[in-house]
């Protein structure tokens, strides 16, 4: 038996931008990590060489990998849906890929953005948002999918979930800045000498290179701290600070 947690995405680079400290603090401390991206990010307005859609969707997939390696990531999965348009996909359908990936790799802490779209407010990362939270609750349920049950596999209930709530974003858009709704946070992950790895991670990413400068220092307004939201827990659970994030998760 053992800690397990998963952090469910929509681009490659979200991993260390909004996630890197907490799968950096999960590694260190012998937790299996899992991270499921839905897009390769072919969309993405920085393009580094690429020369088409196609040839960016591979470069961003072997810098997510190079990336997880750093942050010691136990797993990284690229899904093929497309960047920029979860929007205008069938829910259902991605509500289905994440309970999937629940019941197959039975995390007891589930990582995802909040509603409001976190860093730059992008309305991929409140797509996987709404679908990661879904899929939270649906996964130990017998009747959603019950297609995934006849194939032998088994319902799970996720025993945590965690929105990112860092307050730093990466927008121009200032009068989207100004009035944007903000996630509260329960929880502040203080990264100490992890930081600097975060940042090498997220160096990993050549084709966004334009944004580490502005990362970095988004990164150290915040004091080289992350924060999350407890928004859902498994069993009765009082509201308010939480510790540390597997505080109380039994291991199963």
């Amino acid at each position: 038996m053992a800690y397990r947690l998963m952090c469910m995405t929509a681009h490659p680079d979200d991993e260390c931008g909004a996630f890197g400290g907490a799968l950096l603090l999960a590694h260190a401390a012998g937790v299996e990590t899992t991270v499921i991206c839905l897009t390769e990010g072919q969309a993405a307005s920085n393009r580094g060489d690429a020369s088409s859609g196609e040839e960016l969707a591979q470069m961003r997939r072997d810098e997510f990998a190079a990336a997880g390696e750093i942050l010691g990531v136990s797993r990284g999965e690229v899904l093929h849906y497309p960047d920029g348009k979860l929007a205008r996909h069938d829910p259902t359908e991605l509500i289905g890929v994440l309970v999937e990936r629940i019941r197959q790799w039975r995390p007891q802490v589930v990582l995802t953005f909040g509603g409001e779209g976190g860093v730059n407010l992008h309305r991929d990362h409140t797509v996987v948002s709404l679908a990661a939270t879904t899929a939270f609750h649906w996964a130990g349920r017998p009747s959603a999918f019950p297609e995934q049950i006849d194939r032998g596999m088994q319902p799970y209930w996720p025993q945590k979930l965690y929105y990112s709530a860092t307050p730093f974003l990466l927008v121009q858009d200032e009068v989207a800045k100004a009035n944007t709704s903000r996630t509260p946070y329960s929880l502040t992950l203080h990264l100490g000498n992890h930081a600097e790895k975060k940042y090498e991670a997220f160096r990993k990413h050549t084709s966004q290179a334009i944004l580490l400068d502005k990362a970095r220092k988004a990164w150290e307004a915040t004091a080289n701290l992350e924060y999350y939201l407890l928004v859902a827990a498994r069993g009765l659970q009082e509201a308010g600070a939480d510790v540390a994030m597997f505080q109380g998760v039994i291991e199963d």
